[in-house]
């Protein structure tokens, strides 16, 4: 039966009489056989394959003839040969591929267009279009299993209307955008993508931003404005030009006279070009560019969102670019316990569980509501199964109450509510956490006012003291005792995640001194608010249900996780980031920074997790440890600008204290190339003591960054413009 079946190529072209055998011309595509999957793999390497069809460029997904396999197409690397793609898409993917299947002329047999078979199909395999690049010959030898004399095969009937056969008349360069010179047969001998991006893509957020695409009468104007901001990223090429442009019924000869009008004019880029390129590149709306780049400037991050995992990205839909921060730290303790069963070993080789609070904090009127609209959605299976919790624990109750004098009562349920409200008392909670059979609670509040009144006195103060055990859940103990049965006894593991909105009034007056010296302020992921002052009203856009349905399913997958989860790549990261940051804060005497480095580099590196598991690779991407570094870093300026004038008062400011990190300022820096103890206490403050001085310079000497030059002075090893690596 399997010979009957149509069989198709996707990585050359044919030859002028149409056969195969001896073509040296690849196509624009990779066909890559995946076989011998167990009954068990397959829906995981499909998932796998899809989640990340972005970033292979994923054009078709169908499962092979005879089962047990996949076959797949994708956008070919040009800088690499065939067996490069190959591999490239194997490491991507963490699945072997069919090393009998790596040259060019090799077939595949195509089964049939349902959904059951045809798992995803993209238009643009259907195009005729030439890779610049020739195999080498070792790459061109006859392969097992293939056809290499046959003809080109006519379409399948079975895939009508999702697109011709590959080796069939091309489509258009953009529906709707008029036809390319690739529409009208010609081979194409240029890049049809920049910086991953189609041109196809940049031209239609080109016409999107200037006013929709060309009318009857302004086609000649409106492609020389395009070809004069898109030659930008051609090379002023008249020729690449000419391919990639759509050219709206015009002739060759005339398309090509535009083009040279529009590149005879002075060469000075595209800033237009560049926002959208840069739009593109991290998934957020052109328009909003500016304001991306101006909160990469204010908070020294920038959030890719092309680049996060399903779930994550679905979050960010509709949410200013200002806000993608506090919506991510929002979601991150919730994420976190989802992910309860899971066990993770940090640098230090320390076992952990992903204990996580965040607070987000802005003026009255911030926009702080849009956390709790992304946190409604994430916890709404907590919320689902909590119902019917308390449903069970209501019935129980209402029995317990009307049962007669001398009867018994009934026996407690012993229900998992997870979710509980900021303002749980101590014993309710204690009540929880015995009941939660080895699960995290979560806790949302939407006003740290209220949280620091209901804690602020008596019993309840010790609600901070559980706050900072549930940072470390995996050995972290509390309870209480109480000589009567009105009130909760035991001792439990404390894990209890939690994520508070609040003024910044409320978020000083909460973290007072004693708050911020005992460690509960280190413990905090904070996030603000960005001013608000004199601005715009921002406009919010609204999740598709198709964007919620993709957070549950997030929710569903960090569900299942549980036991040990090997991160080594983000260990290595983080571990390299932590000592970065200890030498910078070493080389200016910085003991804020110092102190909050250690747990800051903790929170990242559990957002990291948060982000791995969400993409169910086996290895961490390099996206995952760009997001763990981030966060850490997001996290430490944050904890600097709120806490560091209250840990340390020689800042005068918080903000200051955010712009004193420029070797350029550093104490080190400011010291002569050799020095005295004297020298380096008339740059502190006055009442820094003389052995702190002293420890100073000792630690500066075991880092080898100086020697001493005789009883009294010390000599700089290391020049003001050296950078110390770890």
């Amino acid at each position: 039966l399997k010979s009957k079946l149509v069989q198709m190529n996707y990585s050359c072209l044919p030859n002028e009489d149409g056969s195969l055998k001896g073509s040296k011309t690849m196509s624009t595509t990779v066909g890559m056989d995946i076989d011998h999957l167990t009954k068990e793999e397959m829906p995981t390497v499909r998932e796998r394959i899809l989640q990340k069809k972005e970033e292979l460029g994923l054009l078709m997904l169908e499962e092979s003839a005879r089962g047990g396999g996949y076959h797949l197409v994708f956008r070919r690397r040009p800088e690499l040969s065939q067996e490069e793609n190959l591999k490239w898409a194997s490491e991507l993917l963490e699945v072997k591929y069919d090393d009998g299947a790596k040259d060019i002329t090799r077939v595949f047999f195509t089964t049939t267009g349902s959904a059951e078979d045809l798992l995803f199909l993209d238009d643009e395999i259907f195009r005729l279009t030439p890779s610049r690049l020739t195999p080498s010959p070792s790459l061109l030898r006859e392969g097992s299993g293939q056809t290499q004399g046959q003809k080109l095969s006519t379409p399948l009937p079975h895939r009508e209307g999702m697109g011709e056969s590959l080796l069939s008349t091309p489509l258009s360069h953009r529906e709707g955008m008029g036809e390319s010179l690739e529409g009208k047969g010609e081979s194409l001998s240029f890049p049809s993508d920049f910086k991953g991006i189609s041109y196809t893509s940049i031209i239609g957020e080109f016409w999107r931003r200037t006013g929709g695409e060309p009318s009857e009468g302004e086609r000649n104007k409106r492609l020389h404005q395009l070809a004069a901001n898109l030659r930008a990223i051609c090379d002023d090429n008249e020729e690449w030009l000419l391919e990639v442009m759509p050219r709206y019924g015009l002739p060759a000869q005339e398309m090509r006279s535009i083009i040279h009008s529009a590149c005879k004019e002075p060469t000075k880029g595209s800033r237009l070009i560049d926002k959208i390129v840069k739009a593109l590149e991290t998934g957020i709306s052109p328009d909003e560019v500016d304001d991306a780049e101006a909160v990469q400037e204010e908070t020294g991050v920038k959030v890719n969102v092309k680049a996060l995992p399903s779930g994550l990205k679905e979050s960010l839909t509709g949410v200013p670019v200002s806000m993608h921060m506090p919506v991510l730290c929002s979601l991150m303790p919730l994420a976190a316990a989802y992910a309860d069963q899971v066990e993770v070993r940090y640098c230090d080789g320390e076992m952990q569980k992903l204990g996580m609070m965040s607070i987000i904090y802005g003026e009255q009127a911030s926009g702080k509501s849009v956390c709790k609209h992304a946190v409604n959605i994430w916890k709404r299976q907590l919320d689902d199964e909590d119902a019917l919790a308390r449903k069970r624990e209501d019935e129980w109750k209402e029995r317990k109450k009307n049962r007669k004098a001398n009867e018994k009562a009934p026996d407690d349920p012993k229900v998992l509510i997870r979710v509980v409200p900021v303002t749980v008392s101590c014993s309710t909670l204690l009540k929880r956490l015995k009941n939660a059979d080895g699960h995290t609670l979560f806790s949302f509040g939407e006003e740290l006012d209220t949280l620091r009144k209901t804690n602020g006195a008596g019993s309840w103060s010790s609600k901070y003291d559980i706050y900072r055990l549930a940072f470390d859940p995996i050995d972290s103990e509390w309870g209480q005792d109480y000589n009567s049965d009105q009130a909760e006894s035991g001792v439990v593991k404390v894990a209890y995640n939690w994520s508070m909105l609040g003024t910044s009034g409320a978020v000083r007056k909460c973290f007072k001194a004693d708050n911020v010296e005992n460690g509960l302020s280190s413990r905090i992921l904070l996030a603000e608010m960005p001013d608000t002052s004199f601005a715009k009203m921002p406009h919010y856009g609204r999740r598709t249900q198709e964007d919620e349905s993709k957070i549950q399913e997030a929710v569903t997958r960090l569900r299942s996780y549980s036991g040990y989860v090997d991160t080594p790549r983000l260990r290595k990261a983080i571990d390299q980031w932590v000592e970065e940051q200890r030498v910078m804060a070493l080389k200016d005497v910085d003991h804020v920074k110092d102190t909050y480095r250690r747990r800051a580099a903790v929170i990242g590196f559990r957002c990291g997790v948060i982000f791995h598991l969400l993409t169910g690779r086996v290895k961490e991407s390099n996206a995952c440890v760009e997001f763990a570094t981030m966060m850490a870093s997001y996290c430490l300026n944050q904890q600097i600008k709120v806490f560091g004038a209250a840990l340390q008062n020689q800042y005068v400011d918080a903000q200051q204290e955010c712009q004193r990190y420029g070797a350029n300022n550093s104490i080190f820096d400011q010291l002569p190339p050799t020095f005295t103890a004297d020298d380096l206490a008339a740059l502190k403050p006055a009442n820094v003591p003389r052995n702190s001085i002293i420890k100073i310079i000792s630690r500066w000497n075991r880092d080898g960054w100086v020697v001493k030059a005789d009883s009294k002075r010390w000599s700089k090893t290391k020049s003001d413009n050296d950078k110390v690596t770890s």
